[in-house]
């Protein structure tokens, strides 16, 4: 039993050691259950390739298993000379240790948190808050973290069960965008030699309508719902989002009304995959338009998929699988729903599985027409339709060139599209031999100074680039591109470099520094001929609130997490354990460290007042999934 016990230990040990340094995240019971197949199926090789580089330390974690089988051979050997009386008493003995020792720890864990729970002492705050598992695990250990793991919703906290299932595909609520800026040319918005956004609020106050950005609501239909649920925590979402302080309308609201949107994350995306002379295109588009200075992508549990989710829905991932869950929710507030409300078709494509993070169910919850280059695990006979006919379709990883070539012509003839691209050429590993798109680009990178993982990254990205310069070719044959807006994020930075290799890349040290996840921001229109720069810091979450103020869909700025970045609404960037960067001052978790902005000295009350807006924040946000709160919100939503 005790070597059974220690092979336990090892494999704990051993397949988190692998999995954080494959994903720099803690492997979740959640990550088994959800997506532990399709994992091992995709990432095979990634994982292959970390137990060889982690071998030394895996084989030193084998070490108790051989010191346990000597000592149990040692101990068989004494007891066989022994009386059957003496073994008996010696397993009594061993059995009664091993359960007091075993009660004691569970009823002092229990006393701790506890305690913990009633004075509310910041650790347990930082065990029960399961918003960042790789703290939990680097502060309180890896038992400590499965212990927390395990436990899930029994603890205390906000935001643990989702209501009920809604049906897919839910029909939109709001009505065509209106406005008297309607027919407002883009020229009038951009000209007379503005250049950032700070200064086309100065000067052009007055002359523009400032009006909060928000629906029509009725709080007391929306109390009453929430009654009806029994639900106290419901209650007190309402009551925060009452007391929210909207964001104004602003210059830029209705800029696009009637355009296209064509709206890509990008796979390990970052600022160092772009140069004017290795990827021009991704260069020009990242220069012009709107040019965001202090643009952050956090890093969230699942990686890809919760970068997704923020992309899409402008929200707080709410632990693991957050845009899996909300494939369960109402979703009458989507980018596709408010194209649907004018007519317009969306479609979404992946060049990868179709099922993989359940994207099958989650996006046609949001009105896409999503389809992918391969099935994954689902049956041709149902799902075949979702297919398109890609190039190269089993490389990996795809081209997202070939995705654009394959998917581009069923969407350009219309008269006005919506297009969501999920690219995977920029993922990791990043060399010459596992990596189709390093090596297809390798030539073009040879004579540049830095390792072979800082080369191959920026190989792989060299596609992305193509992609995007030939979607730009077509759109203008088509007579298209002065008519469309591209945007584009990353879902995450490159996590799974080496750091030194990144750091060479950033050439800068990035240890510990909220400046890793610093990124690059695409919000292109053709018509925009000089870049208007956004100051503020602002982060993924922010540019869905952003599209809607540009394309004069009428939304609550309530109910979303981040804020249009155009607005004069204070910059607030919120990262996974909580640190964040406002315009005054930024506050990193990990190293306790506050720093100010603005070169004053730092205010104590203000930073207090910071860690308590973003901790209610997060919490609304994860409650806005949780409590399928859009359900009780279109209840209520006058038309």
């Amino acid at each position: 039993m005790l070597w059974l016990t220690q092979l336990a230990n090892f494999l704990l040990f051993a397949s988190q050691l692998v999995y954080i340094r494959t994903f720099t995240q803690p492997l979740l019971w959640a990550a088994i259950v959800n997506a532990g197949e399709n994992a091992v199926k995709s990432y095979w090789r990634e994982l292959l390739y970390t137990i060889a580089d982690n071998s030394a330390f895996l084989l030193l974690l084998t070490a108790p298993l051989f010191v346990t089988g000597f000592l149990l051979h040692r101990k068989k050997a004494y007891y066989r000379s022994r009386q059957k009386k003496t073994i008996r008493r010696a397993h009594k003995r061993g059995l009664v240790l091993g359960l007091t020792s075993a009660g004691t720890g569970v009823l002092a864990m229990g006393i701790i948190l506890f305690a913990g729970f009633l004075g509310e002492f910041p650790y347990y705050q930082d065990y029960q808050g399961f918003y960042d598992p790789g703290y939990i695990a680097e502060t309180f250990g890896v038992l400590a973290f499965v212990q927390r793991d395990c436990m899930g919703d029994f603890l205390p906290e906000s935001g643990t069960q989702a209501d009920s299932v809604m049906a897919l595909n839910p029909v939109p609520v709001m009505g065509k965008s209106t406005g008297t800026d309607a027919e407002v040319h883009i020229a009038d918005r951009v000209g007379a030699g503005i250049q950032t956004v700070a200064e086309a609020g100065t000067r052009l106050a007055g002359s523009m309508d400032t009006s909060p950005q928000t629906l029509d609501i009725d709080f007391d239909t929306l109390k009453a719902s929430a009654g009806q649920a029994a639900d106290e925590e419901l209650m007190n979402m309402i009551s925060f989002m009452e007391e929210r302080t909207p964001v104004n309308k602003n210059i830029y609201t209705g800029m696009f009304r009637g355009y296209n949107l064509i709206y890509l994350t990008a796979e390990g995306f970052s600022p160092y995959a772009v140069s004017q002379e290795l990827t021009p295109t991704l260069y020009r588009l990242s220069h012009s338009g709107f040019v965001a200075e202090n643009y952050y992508v956090p890093l969230w549990q699942t990686s890809t998929s919760d970068g997704e989710y923020v992309n899409l829905l402008g929200q707080i991932p709410s632990r693991q699988f957050s845009m899996r869950k909300s494939a369960g929710n109402e979703q009458p507030y989507s980018l596709p729903a408010y194209f649907a409300a004018e007519g317009v078709k969306s479609f979404a494509y992946h060049n990868n599985t179709l099922d993989y993070y359940d994207r099958h169910l989650s996006h046609p919850n949001l009105g896409y027409d999503f389809k992918a280059s391969k099935l994954g695990n689902l049956q041709e006979d149902e799902w075949g339709s979702r297919l398109f006919d890609m190039e190269n379709a089993n490389r990996w990883p795809a081209s997202d060139l070939d995705m654009i070539r394959a998917t581009l012509p069923e969407y350009i003839g219309e008269d006005r599209f919506h297009v969501y691209y999920m690219t995977v050429s920029g993922h990791m590993y990043y060399n010459f031999t596992g990596n189709s798109m390093s090596a297809k680009n390798r030539d073009a990178v040879e004579g540049l100074p830095y390792s072979e993982e800082g080369r191959a990254y920026i190989a792989c990205n060299i596609e992305l680039d193509k992609a995007l310069e030939y979607l730009i070719g077509e759109l203008d044959k088509a007579g298209k591109l002065d008519n469309t807006v591209i945007a584009l994020s990353a879902d995450h930075y490159p996590y799974g470099m080496e750091l030194s290799h990144y750091e060479e890349l950033a050439g800068t040290e990035l240890k510990d520094s909220l400046e890793i996840y610093r990124n690059t921001l695409i919000l292109w229109n053709s018509n925009i001929k000089e870049p208007i720069t956004i100051e503020k810091p602002c982060g993924a979450m922010d540019l869905l609130p952003t599209l809607y103020n540009l394309f004069g869909f009428p939304y609550d700025s309530r109910l979303y997490a981040g804020t249009d970045m155009l607005s004069d609404s204070e910059g607030l960037v919120i990262f996974a354990d909580r640190s964040f960067i406002s315009e005054d001052i930024s506050y990193n978790k990990k190293t306790g460290e506050t720093l100010s902005r603005t070169g004053e000295a730092v205010d104590e009350d203000l930073v207090r007042s910071m860690k308590q807006q973003v901790k209610r924040l997060y919490e609304y946000s994860m409650g806005i999934l949780d409590h399928n709160f859009f359900h009780y919100v279109k209840k209520a939503a006058k038309s």
